[in-house]
């Protein structure tokens, strides 16, 4: 199993390409199950989750051809027809998103058996939503043996689904089930994510009707048939705003290439009040710091557009070096903050209250080997290392690949000072 190497104490200086959304790219894949017809991806990250969903995509009965770019991938995905209906366990414990093909297989197909999902520790999640806006759509649900059984033997209808909390899977699951659905859906209360509004822009190019694009209330009118279509994936916020709290970090000045600054305004104006330099133009980001010390900060993790969980985690390594006490409460997922004693070991100083951290900014951090828990909390500990004396080994760099395209390399250009090592 790999190691990521650190040894601290290097200001970055550079630009940073930021590589195509995660979060939209694996929804944007699955879309390619609802026609027929060639689905193009242009700027697809280069990530195992997106390996993984290409395999189990491949089960189901789309061919997926990939080619590279300079920046990111390209990844023709033709599925002509639905060869099995059957998500198995040993792909979807893998990685939650893969339970998102339980839409397309139910519309295209009427029917699916899709293993309960898996993916990081970091709460329940539970995938009621998903299942009650279907069977409100006509679908029959069953729960067996750890996969659901889904059917809607004459089609899934159009329906009025109002989510009693804010969902992006259960938004992406509806959204793309109604797209081929027999009258209006309307989804109340729907995700707002950039990434959602980038599925339902693709969606739209297949041919789907869907009105309210980027709004918590999504119009959607089935139609008999989607076609292919060409659509590049939209950057990544989260490895924006990580880059950007690297940079903050570390000390330096960091250009951020190919983001727009909207998509993450809530983690730039947290930074801004810390004391970072942010400048913003269209399509790049820059981040500066001269090295005076940052001013704690308060954040409370909420759904686009506030400061996204995605961040919590980064944002809290952040905070350990900053002058005072900042307070981190984590509203979305009740089992967040297990990078918290990986950051004690750097000499952090952190006491947790429910779902609040209190952090207690220390003059400094000293290395230490550290153990990712899961794909953001191992981001944290990459931006800990980056400021703390010395050399630190973080264990489990898995978590890291599920998420972040080529980050050594990206962060040795800027003059980190970081490498990768065998077990």
């Amino acid at each position: 199993m790999d190691k990521i190497h650190i040894r601290g104490g290097h200001r970055l200086n550079g630009i940073i390409p930021i590589s195509g959304a995660k979060n939209a790219a694996l929804p944007l894949m699955i879309a390619a199950l609802l026609t027929d017809e060639t689905l193009k991806l242009t700027n697809i990250p280069r990530l195992t989750d997106v390996r993984t969903l290409g395999k189990l995509l491949g089960v189901l009965g789309t061919d997926v051809q990939r080619s590279e770019g300079p920046h990111g991938d390209t990844l023709a995905l033709t599925t002509p027809e639905i060869v099995s209906t059957l998500a198995p366990y040993e792909i979807v414990s893998q990685i939650r998103a893969t339970f998102w093909v339980l839409g397309p297989l139910l519309a295209r197909c009427r029917t699916a058996k899709v293993s309960l999902p898996g993916g990081c520790a970091i709460g329940a999640r539970p995938v009621d939503l998903y299942l009650k806006g279907l069977q409100k759509m006509g679908a029959e649900i069953d729960l067996v043996e750890g996969y659901v059984l889904a059917k809607a033997p004459d089609g899934l209808k159009g329906a009025v689904i109002r989510s009693p909390i804010v969902s992006v899977g259960a938004t992406h699951t509806l959204l793309m089930a109604a797209t081929l659905a027999d009258g209006e859906t309307v989804l109340e209360n729907a995700a707002r994510e950039p990434e959602i509004s980038d599925v339902a822009r693709c969606l739209v190019a297949m041919g789907a009707k869907i009105e309210g694009i980027g709004t918590s209330t999504l119009r959607i009118e089935g139609v008999e048939r989607l076609h292919g279509a060409t659509h590049h994936v939209v950057a990544d916020r989260i490895e924006a705003g990580t880059y950007a709290i690297a940079a903050a970090m570390a000390g330096g000045d960091v250009t951020l290439d190919g983001v727009e600054a909207e998509t993450f305004e809530s983690a730039l104006s947290v930074l801004r009040a810390a004391g970072v330099g942010v400048d913003a133009h269209q399509g790049q980001v820059r981040i500066t710091r001269n090295g005076e010390r940052l001013q704690a900060t308060d954040i409370v993790t909420q759904v686009f557009p506030g400061f996204p969980t995605d961040l919590q985690a980064q944002f809290m390594a952040l905070m350990t070096t900053a002058e005072g006490e900042s307070e981190v409460t984590e509203t979305i997922f009740e089992n967040r903050f297990m990078h918290v004693q990986e950051l004690a070991r750097f000499g952090a100083n952190i006491s947790l209250h429910g779902d609040k951290a209190l952090v207690h900014g220390v003059e400094r951090l000293t290395a230490a080997p550290v153990m990712a828990s899961d794909l953001r909390a191992s981001a944290a500990l990459v931006i800990a290392a980056l400021a703390a004396e010395g050399e630190t080994t973080i264990n489990r760099v898995y978590h890291l690949d599920r998420g972040f395209d080529r980050l050594e390399e990206k962060l040795s250009a800027c003059g980190a000072e970081i490498w990768r090592a065998k077990a």
